[in-house]
């Protein structure tokens, strides 16, 4: 998947506003301002689309965990060292931690698209690279998890 689809489905599944946006970059110590954001967001075609590089969505996907889940005592923010390579396995990881999903919960988010995998299937996407039973994270996977994601939190809303 493109990176500023990924950024653009993230954005709606998780309703968040540009500022909130901002402020989750910066945890990661990285200033980007609301009209960078947006152009991000922008459609291809369009000419003032700014492309998200795999840094800048690690630097999001990182700052997301922390916006969410606090940041650790240990934990040293420096995205001069950060590591950037960004493969489906790996965001697909961090959106997990970041949103702290059991194996359980994506099974169940996948089902709201019908799209159906086991408890097994999941777990060997967050397996090591190298391991007998790993398994490489396909654009249609985080797609549609992302899509079910949009649908558990509008189906959430409605509830409120």
């Amino acid at each position: 998947m493109i990176n500023n689809d990924i950024l653009r489905r993230l954005r709606y599944a998780l309703k968040m506003k540009d500022l909130v946006m901002v402020e989750i970059f910066k945890l990661m110590e990285h200033n980007i301002g609301v009209g960078e954001i947006l152009d991000m967001l922008r459609k291809e075609e369009d000419e003032r689309f700014l492309e998200c590089s795999d840094h800048a969505l690690a630097l999001f996907l990182d700052g997301l965990i922390i916006y969410k889940r606090g940041k650790r005592e240990d934990q040293v923010v420096d995205p001069k060292t950060h590591s950037f390579t960004l493969d489906n396995n790996e965001i697909f990881k961090k959106l997990r931690i970041a949103l702290k999903l059991k194996d359980d919960d994506i099974v169940e988010i996948l089902k709201l698209v019908k799209f159906n995998v086991t408890k097994s299937e999941i777990n060997a996407l967050f397996r090591k690279k190298g391991h007998q039973n790993f398994k490489k994270c396909g654009d249609q996977l985080l797609r549609n998890f992302l899509l079910g994601l949009t649908k558990r939190n509008a189906e959430d809303t409605k509830k409120l």
